[in-house]
This record gives structure tokens, C-alpha cells and sequence, in this order.
């Protein structure tokens, strides 16, 4: 299954997968433009998760998200 979608979206479903507090999901930063590959269990639970990029350039990705709502505040 493939979902694309806004920032928010992402941030719910995440939040569902992950089973995230309101504090926790606040915290999480999702970088923009690079795939999440979750995969699970035949019950459909979680059994991993991982972003379909090198490290140095999903971390600057998180960064800009990061700094994008630290200006906004």
C-alpha cells in the first residue's frame, strides 16, 4: 500500500501506527518527500518502520521540518 499525503495526515497515522502520545507525536518530525516503509505482522501490528533514505539526508530532512515550525512559532 502506498499513501501519499499531507504533513498532518501523516502525523495521524503515524501517531495510530506507532500508538504515540499527544507529547510524543508534538516531538516527532516528519521529514518531507521521503518514503517511511513500514512493515508488520500478519495480525497488522508493527513489526518495523524505516525511512527509504541515506542518514545524512534524512537527517537534514528532519532539520528543515524542525526549523519550518520553530519559525512558525
Amino acid at each position: 500500500v502506498l499513501v501519499v499525503a499531507h504533513g498532518n495526515s501523516l502525523r495521524a497515522l503515524v501517531k495510530h501506527l506507532e500508538g504515540f502520545s499527544e507529547e510524543e507525536i508534538m516531538q516527532y518530525n516528519i521529514p518531507t518527500g521521503i518514503p517511511l516503509i513500514y512493515r508488520f505482522h500478519d495480525d497488522l501490528t508493527v513489526a518495523g518502520s524505516e525511512y527509504l533514505a541515506d542518514p545524512a539526508a534524512l537527517e537534514a530532512a528532519v532539520s528543515e521540518v524542525k526549523n519550518q515550525a520553530a519559525s512558525k512559532q
